[in-house]
Protein backbone atom coordinates (compact mmCIF):
# COMPACT_ATOMS: atom_id res chain seq x y z
CA UNK A 1 0.00 0.00 0.00
CA UNK A 2 1.32 3.11 -1.27
CA UNK A 3 1.73 6.00 1.60
CA UNK A 4 -0.06 8.67 -1.23
CA UNK A 5 -2.97 6.25 -1.35
CA UNK A 6 -3.55 6.35 2.72
CA UNK A 7 -3.07 10.28 2.56
CA UNK A 8 -5.87 10.99 -0.23
CA UNK A 9 -8.03 8.01 2.11
CA UNK A 10 -7.14 10.42 5.23
CA UNK A 11 -7.90 13.60 3.19
CA UNK A 12 -11.44 12.52 2.38
CA UNK A 13 -12.05 11.27 5.38
CA UNK A 14 -11.73 14.94 6.60
CA UNK A 15 -13.01 17.19 3.76
CA UNK A 16 -16.11 14.35 3.04
CA UNK A 17 -15.40 15.51 -0.33
CA UNK A 18 -14.04 14.10 -3.73
CA UNK A 19 -14.22 17.49 -5.40
CA UNK A 20 -11.85 19.38 -2.50
CA UNK A 21 -9.48 16.24 -2.14
CA UNK A 22 -9.22 16.03 -5.66
CA UNK A 23 -8.15 19.96 -5.40
CA UNK A 24 -5.74 19.12 -2.47
CA UNK A 25 -3.72 16.06 -4.01
CA UNK A 26 -3.77 17.73 -7.67
CA UNK A 27 -5.83 15.08 -9.27
CA UNK A 28 -9.10 13.99 -10.83
CA UNK A 29 -12.22 13.28 -8.92
CA UNK A 30 -12.01 9.87 -11.26
CA UNK A 31 -8.36 9.40 -9.64
CA UNK A 32 -9.78 9.76 -6.01
CA UNK A 33 -12.28 6.64 -6.63
CA UNK A 34 -9.96 4.96 -8.53
CA UNK A 35 -7.12 4.95 -4.82
CA UNK A 36 -10.50 4.24 -2.83
CA UNK A 37 -10.89 0.96 -4.83
CA UNK A 38 -7.58 -0.18 -4.77
CA UNK A 39 -7.49 0.54 -1.24
CA UNK A 40 -10.54 -1.62 -0.60
CA UNK A 41 -8.92 -4.34 -2.79
CA UNK A 42 -5.94 -4.52 -1.09
CA UNK A 43 -7.38 -4.72 2.40
CA UNK A 44 -11.05 -5.90 2.42
CA UNK A 45 -10.44 -8.79 -0.67
CA UNK A 46 -13.65 -10.46 -1.16
CA UNK A 47 -14.16 -13.56 0.41
CA UNK A 48 -15.28 -17.15 -0.44
CA UNK A 49 -18.74 -18.34 -0.11
CA UNK A 50 -22.08 -15.58 0.51
CA UNK A 51 -20.32 -13.10 2.51
CA UNK A 52 -21.21 -9.37 0.76
CA UNK A 53 -17.91 -7.28 0.36
CA UNK A 54 -16.81 -4.90 2.65
CA UNK A 55 -16.56 -1.20 1.59
CA UNK A 56 -14.33 1.83 3.54
CA UNK A 57 -17.09 4.35 3.03
CA UNK A 58 -20.28 3.96 2.67
CA UNK A 59 -22.26 4.59 -0.63
CA UNK A 60 -24.81 6.92 -0.66
CA UNK A 61 -25.78 10.04 -2.43
CA UNK A 62 -26.90 11.68 0.71
CA UNK A 63 -24.48 11.20 3.55
CA UNK A 64 -20.67 10.84 3.87
CA UNK A 65 -19.96 7.74 6.72
CA UNK A 66 -16.91 5.43 7.07
CA UNK A 67 -17.62 2.15 7.57
CA UNK A 68 -16.13 0.44 10.80
CA UNK A 69 -12.98 -0.72 8.66
CA UNK A 70 -12.92 2.69 7.27
CA UNK A 71 -13.01 4.31 10.55
CA UNK A 72 -9.76 1.35 11.76
CA UNK A 73 -8.27 2.84 8.80
CA UNK A 74 -8.39 6.32 9.27
CA UNK A 75 -7.08 6.52 12.80
CA UNK A 76 -4.17 4.08 12.29
CA UNK A 77 -3.41 5.62 8.81
CA UNK A 78 -3.31 9.76 10.03
CA UNK A 79 -0.44 8.09 13.08
CA UNK A 80 1.22 6.39 9.52
CA UNK A 81 1.31 9.53 7.65
CA UNK A 82 2.22 11.60 10.97
CA UNK A 83 5.19 9.23 10.96
CA UNK A 84 5.90 9.63 7.55
CA UNK A 85 5.75 13.60 7.49
CA UNK A 86 7.65 13.44 10.48
CA UNK A 87 10.80 11.47 9.12
CA UNK A 88 10.57 13.57 5.58
CA UNK A 89 11.11 16.48 8.09
CA UNK A 90 13.83 15.33 9.97
CA UNK A 91 15.50 13.89 6.97
CA UNK A 92 15.34 17.55 4.88
CA UNK A 93 16.23 19.23 8.28
CA UNK A 94 19.49 17.05 8.17
CA UNK A 95 19.93 17.71 5.11
CA UNK A 96 19.44 21.51 5.71
CA UNK A 97 16.77 22.31 3.54
CA UNK A 98 13.55 23.89 3.77
CA UNK A 99 11.71 22.69 0.97
CA UNK A 100 8.19 21.59 0.22
CA UNK A 101 4.58 23.44 -0.46
CA UNK A 102 2.64 25.41 2.27
CA UNK A 103 -1.21 25.87 1.62
CA UNK A 104 -2.26 29.40 2.70
CA UNK A 105 -5.81 30.74 3.01
CA UNK A 106 -6.26 34.27 3.71
CA UNK A 107 -9.19 37.29 4.21
CA UNK A 108 -8.67 39.52 1.65
CA UNK A 109 -7.30 42.40 3.83
CA UNK A 110 -4.83 40.26 5.02
CA UNK A 111 -3.76 38.80 1.44
CA UNK A 112 -3.44 42.13 -0.08
CA UNK A 113 -1.85 44.12 2.40
CA UNK A 114 -0.08 42.61 5.28
CA UNK A 115 1.17 39.22 3.76
CA UNK A 116 3.14 40.59 0.35
CA UNK A 117 5.90 41.87 2.42
CA UNK A 118 6.23 38.91 4.28
CA UNK A 119 5.91 36.47 1.36
CA UNK A 120 8.58 38.47 -0.06
CA UNK A 121 10.67 38.09 3.04
CA UNK A 122 10.35 34.75 3.39
CA UNK A 123 10.77 33.63 -0.41
CA UNK A 124 13.84 35.53 -0.23
CA UNK A 125 15.13 33.51 2.35
CA UNK A 126 13.62 30.17 1.42
CA UNK A 127 13.25 30.56 -2.60
CA UNK A 128 12.49 26.28 -2.74
CA UNK A 129 9.16 26.52 -0.85
CA UNK A 130 6.67 26.65 -3.09
CA UNK A 131 3.58 29.71 -1.11
CA UNK A 132 0.41 28.34 -2.74
CA UNK A 133 -2.16 31.74 -1.32
CA UNK A 134 -5.71 31.40 -1.45
CA UNK A 135 -8.38 34.43 -1.17
CA UNK A 136 -11.55 33.94 1.23
CA UNK A 137 -13.98 34.78 3.55
CA UNK A 138 -13.48 34.82 7.13
CA UNK A 139 -15.82 31.44 7.91
CA UNK A 140 -14.11 29.60 4.68
CA UNK A 141 -10.60 30.39 5.89
CA UNK A 142 -11.55 28.49 9.62
CA UNK A 143 -13.68 25.67 7.02
CA UNK A 144 -10.53 25.08 4.49
CA UNK A 145 -8.21 24.89 7.87
CA UNK A 146 -10.22 22.69 9.93
CA UNK A 147 -10.82 20.27 6.76
CA UNK A 148 -7.09 20.13 6.18
CA UNK A 149 -7.40 21.79 2.68
CA UNK A 150 -5.02 24.00 3.57
CA UNK A 151 -1.97 23.94 6.41
CA UNK A 152 -2.44 27.67 7.72
CA UNK A 153 -5.07 30.57 7.47
CA UNK A 154 -5.04 34.24 8.57
CA UNK A 155 -8.17 36.13 10.06
CA UNK A 156 -8.73 38.88 11.65
CA UNK A 157 -10.32 38.90 15.20
CA UNK A 158 -9.87 35.07 15.43
CA UNK A 159 -12.38 33.37 17.20
CA UNK A 160 -11.34 30.21 19.24
CA UNK A 161 -12.23 27.03 18.00
CA UNK A 162 -11.92 23.81 20.04
CA UNK A 163 -9.90 22.05 16.92
CA UNK A 164 -7.56 25.28 16.01
CA UNK A 165 -4.62 26.79 17.04
CA UNK A 166 -4.20 30.56 17.26
CA UNK A 167 -1.07 32.13 16.67
CA UNK A 168 -1.37 36.07 17.68
CA UNK A 169 0.76 38.18 14.99
CA UNK A 170 0.02 41.61 15.08
CA UNK A 171 -2.38 44.59 15.86
CA UNK A 172 -3.56 46.76 13.36
CA UNK A 173 -4.59 50.24 14.34
CA UNK A 174 -8.18 51.28 13.50
CA UNK A 175 -8.29 54.73 11.36
CA UNK A 176 -11.28 56.60 10.04
CA UNK A 177 -10.89 57.57 6.54
CA UNK A 178 -12.78 60.26 4.13
CA UNK A 179 -12.88 61.61 1.40
CA UNK A 180 -10.20 64.77 1.07
CA UNK A 181 -12.87 67.41 0.95
CA UNK A 182 -15.07 65.88 3.67
CA UNK A 183 -15.45 68.26 6.68
CA UNK A 184 -13.36 65.31 8.86
CA UNK A 185 -10.44 65.33 7.06
CA UNK A 186 -9.72 68.69 8.47
CA UNK A 187 -9.05 67.44 11.87
CA UNK A 188 -5.72 65.17 12.87
CA UNK A 189 -7.75 63.18 15.31
CA UNK A 190 -11.50 62.65 16.27
CA UNK A 191 -12.98 61.41 19.41
CA UNK A 192 -15.56 58.43 18.55
CA UNK A 193 -18.07 60.54 19.26
CA UNK A 194 -17.82 62.71 16.63
CA UNK A 195 -18.77 60.17 14.20
CA UNK A 196 -22.63 59.95 15.70
CA UNK A 197 -25.47 60.57 12.80
CA UNK A 198 -22.75 59.39 10.01
CA UNK A 199 -23.11 58.27 6.78
CA UNK A 200 -20.70 54.78 7.12
CA UNK A 201 -19.62 52.21 4.61
CA UNK A 202 -19.24 48.99 6.00
CA UNK A 203 -18.33 45.48 5.92
CA UNK A 204 -20.90 43.05 5.19
CA UNK A 205 -22.89 42.24 8.88
CA UNK A 206 -21.21 38.89 9.24
CA UNK A 207 -17.76 39.95 8.73
CA UNK A 208 -15.84 40.20 12.07
CA UNK A 209 -14.15 42.88 11.45
CA UNK A 210 -18.07 44.70 10.99
CA UNK A 211 -19.16 42.68 14.15
CA UNK A 212 -16.13 44.04 16.22
CA UNK A 213 -16.80 47.37 14.75
CA UNK A 214 -20.48 47.68 15.87
CA UNK A 215 -19.70 46.58 19.02
CA UNK A 216 -17.49 49.71 19.75
CA UNK A 217 -19.79 52.02 18.25
CA UNK A 218 -22.30 50.84 20.22
CA UNK A 219 -19.96 51.09 23.65
CA UNK A 220 -19.88 54.40 22.66
CA UNK A 221 -23.62 55.05 22.10
CA UNK A 222 -22.31 56.27 18.53
CA UNK A 223 -25.29 55.29 16.10
CA UNK A 224 -24.50 55.88 12.02
CA UNK A 225 -26.48 55.20 8.89
CA UNK A 226 -25.21 52.02 6.93
CA UNK A 227 -25.52 53.38 3.74
CA UNK A 228 -23.69 50.52 1.51
CA UNK A 229 -22.04 47.12 3.25
CA UNK A 230 -19.48 45.39 0.91
CA UNK A 231 -17.16 42.50 1.70
CA UNK A 232 -13.62 43.34 1.06
CA UNK A 233 -11.74 46.22 1.86
CA UNK A 234 -11.12 47.14 -1.37
CA UNK A 235 -14.56 48.15 -2.63
CA UNK A 236 -14.86 49.76 0.91
CA UNK A 237 -12.12 52.33 -0.03
CA UNK A 238 -13.76 52.58 -3.54
CA UNK A 239 -17.10 53.52 -2.04
CA UNK A 240 -14.90 56.34 0.22
CA UNK A 241 -13.23 57.83 -2.39
CA UNK A 242 -16.78 58.93 -4.26
CA UNK A 243 -17.39 60.09 -1.14
CA UNK A 244 -20.30 58.06 -0.61
CA UNK A 245 -19.58 58.50 3.08
CA UNK A 246 -16.70 57.58 5.74
CA UNK A 247 -15.42 54.17 6.75
CA UNK A 248 -13.53 53.01 9.78
CA UNK A 249 -10.68 50.48 8.50
CA UNK A 250 -7.13 49.21 9.22
CA UNK A 251 -4.58 51.72 8.86
CA UNK A 252 -2.21 49.41 6.75
CA UNK A 253 -4.94 49.18 3.77
CA UNK A 254 -4.42 52.37 2.97
CA UNK A 255 -1.43 53.75 3.45
CA UNK A 256 -1.03 54.08 -0.40
CA UNK A 257 -4.62 55.84 -1.03
CA UNK A 258 -3.10 58.18 1.84
CA UNK A 259 -0.21 58.46 0.20
CA UNK A 260 -1.35 59.31 -3.16
CA UNK A 261 -3.85 61.69 -1.56
CA UNK A 262 -6.90 60.03 -3.26
CA UNK A 263 -8.40 58.84 0.62
CA UNK A 264 -8.00 61.61 3.98
CA UNK A 265 -7.16 59.62 6.99
CA UNK A 266 -8.14 60.66 11.33
CA UNK A 267 -6.99 58.93 14.08
CA UNK A 268 -9.28 58.38 16.84
CA UNK A 269 -7.83 59.38 19.95
CA UNK A 270 -10.31 58.30 23.13
CA UNK A 271 -8.85 54.81 22.90
CA UNK A 272 -6.59 51.92 21.78
CA UNK A 273 -8.61 50.79 18.57
CA UNK A 274 -6.88 48.33 16.60
CA UNK A 275 -7.49 44.93 14.77
CA UNK A 276 -5.53 41.73 16.26
CA UNK A 277 -4.48 39.65 13.38
CA UNK A 278 -3.50 35.93 13.70
CA UNK A 279 -2.43 32.37 11.97
CA UNK A 280 -5.17 29.69 12.76
CA UNK A 281 -3.52 26.11 12.18
CA UNK A 282 -5.07 22.33 13.16
CA UNK A 283 -3.95 21.69 16.47
CA UNK A 284 -1.25 19.00 16.90
CA UNK A 285 -0.55 19.31 13.43
CA UNK A 286 2.73 18.50 12.76
CA UNK A 287 4.85 21.49 11.47
CA UNK A 288 7.34 21.14 8.25
CA UNK A 289 10.44 22.91 8.45
CA UNK A 290 8.94 25.44 6.17
CA UNK A 291 5.91 25.76 7.96
CA UNK A 292 7.96 26.99 11.28
CA UNK A 293 9.96 29.06 9.58
CA UNK A 294 6.66 31.07 7.80
CA UNK A 295 4.88 31.29 11.32
CA UNK A 296 8.31 33.02 12.58
CA UNK A 297 8.70 35.33 9.43
CA UNK A 298 4.80 36.31 9.80
CA UNK A 299 5.23 36.52 13.32
CA UNK A 300 8.35 39.21 12.95
CA UNK A 301 10.40 36.82 14.35
CA UNK A 302 13.11 36.64 11.46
Amino acid sequence: MQIESLKVFCDLAETKSFTITAQINGVTQSAISQQISSLERRLLPRKTGPSRKKWLIERTRRTFRLTREGQTLYQHGKQAIAIYNELQTRLKETREMVSGSIRVATIYSIGLHDLPPCLKRFLKTYPTVNVQVEYRRANQVYEDVMGNAVDLGLVAYPVRVRKLAIYPLRKDPLVVICHPQHPLARQRNLRLETLNKQKLISFEPDIPTRKALDKLLKGHSVEVQHVMEFDNIETVKRAVEIDAGIAIVPQSTVIQEVKQGTLAQVTLQDGEFYRPLAAILRKNKILSAGLKEFLAVLKGEQ
